[in-house]
């Protein structure tokens, strides 16, 4: 069985938005989260889906699902007071729906939008090979470390360097044990499952996603998205596979 818990339990304050949180700003009138959840529910390899909410937000979103026929959510959940409690949640929940059947998770950003097909079939093939699949995009520019003064204390080798993003994908037993360690041992802090499950000496291998494949964190991030939706869908259109326009634009 083939889970995705999507977590979509933030505010957004960096968004500047007054009203709905960012997972429900428009993109051709269709709230982000909707965009992303739409990949899971159009892959055939995915069974079901856990969506990870505000609580005050589960109503609202309960209607979203209902509108745009998203039979495979069958959980809505609320978060906690972190991204790491949140997750927590809808692993619990993850693993109630399994059946106590073997599971794997892909653990996804509600504002998230732009992820392929083929991403999501090659995080579940390296789940079966290696445990684990980190997606992740090559490093393209300098990364340094500073000091508080902002001098450069160490310059990471480009050419060995990856920018972890999401999914996060691992069998549901081993990433839910981890959670539940970390409860244990009073570790509330991970800023993403590729970083708790390192501390707890897991195997993470990455699996390389595209570089549009960007969270919607800043009104910015959310106008580059329109636009490569914009684009996907007029190469489409041309009869243009998107991802052999990409090569042509590299």
């Amino acid at each position: 069985m083939n889970i995705a818990v999507i977590f979509a339990g933030g505010v957004g304050r960096r968004m500047k938005t007054s009203g709905l949180p960012k997972q429900f700003i428009k993109i051709f009138n269709v709230p982000i989260i909707v965009h992303t959840i739409n990949n899971f529910q159009n892959n055939s390899a995915i069974d079901k889906i856990v969506v990870v909410m505000l609580e005050q937000y589960i109503p609202y979103m309960q209607t979203l699902v209902n509108q745009y026929h998203l039979d495979k959510v069958v959980s809505i959940v609320k978060g906690g007071q972190t991204g790491q409690e949140s997750i927590y949640n809808g692993l619990k929940e993850a693993k109630r729906i399994s059946l106590n059947k073997e599971a794997i998770v892909l653990i996804h950003d509600g504002v998230r939008p732009f992820i392929e097909d083929d991403l999501i079939k090659r995080n579940i093939e390296s789940v079966t090979v290696y445990k684990s699949a980190i997606s992740a995009v090559p490093c393209r520019e300098t990364i340094v470390t500073v000091n508080n003064d902002l001098n450069v204390e160490n310059i990471t080798n480009r050419a060995t360097s990856w920018i972890a993003r999401a999914p996060q994908s691992f069998y549901l037993d081993d990433i839910l044990n981890a959670h539940e360690q970390a409860k244990t041992d009073g570790l509330a802090t991970f800023i993403d499952s590729c970083t708790l499950m390192k501390h707890y000496n897991h195997t993470i291998h990455l699996v390389e996603t595209c570089p549009e494949n960007i969270k919607a964190t800043t009104p910015d991030d959310v106008i580059y998205l329109k636009s490569l939706m914009e684009m996907k869908d007029n190469v489409q259109i041309l009869g243009v596979d998107f991802k052999e326009y990409r090569k042509l634009l590299k």
